[in-house]
């Protein structure tokens, strides 16, 4: 698996700090807008009003909402791999199953704290229109597929690429179970996620 990066949702990259500090403002209330109204009724207008810019900073990095949130979507697949990292500079490489708790652990944390993380996770809530290496799910596995082996000391292959790339869709389907029917997360079903996890990756990691 060898995903064909996106192409950058961004018409520019800040290289001023001022300008980073700009668009973080932007991200920002585009996510505090999400749980509050959705994608549907999200507008660049809606956004640049609480970030406090002028609209036409919002146009200067972005064409449209879905380049916004798709920048958002960025930020946080990021965001995640580098709180794995953090937590796996804490376990040893010897066993593979904690790096895997880490692994489901650090996305419940944002499931349940990262504002807009609901509606734009890794993704963008409406129809894809790159390839389909821009899937998010690909593109969380080729991260989770990188992160494991750096820290396992494991060289990729095909077979383990593929396994990464089920259980994340796997688990994706399942917590979004579990949070349907409990906002914290269904602890159960959160537990039998787990257990997917482990019993699937066996396979490839034992």
């Amino acid at each position: 698996m060898d995903p064909v990066p996106p192409a950058h949702p961004m018409r520019r990259t800040p290289i001023q700090q001022r300008s980073a500090d700009r668009l973080a403002r932007i991200l920002d209330a585009c996510a505090e807008l999400l749980d509050e109204i959705g994608y549907e009724n999200l507008s660049t207008r809606a956004v640049a009003l609480r970030a406090g810019v002028p609209i036409g900073s919002v146009y200067r990095f972005f064409g449209n909402k879905r380049a916004m949130a798709t920048a958002l979507a960025h930020r946080n697949l990021d965001t995640y791999a580098d709180g794995i990292a953090d937590r796996l500079a804490d376990l040893p490489a010897a066993d593979w199953r904690p790096v895997v708790d880490a692994v489901l652990d650090e996305y419940l944390t944002m499931k349940r704290t990262v504002p807009g993380f609901a509606l734009v996770d890794f993704g963008v809530p409406a129809p894809p229109t790159e390839g389909p290496g821009s899937d998010p799910n690909n593109l969380v596995a080729a991260r989770l597929t990188e992160l494991l082996c750096t820290h396992l000391g494991l060289t990729p292959d095909t077979a383990l690429e593929r396994a990464v790339l089920v259980a994340v869709e796997a688990t994706d389907a399942l917590v979004q179970l579990a949070f349907r029917t409990d906002p914290a997360g269904d602890p159960a079903i959160v537990t039998e996620t787990r257990v997917m996890m482990q019993a699937y990756l066996a396979r490839v990691l034992d």
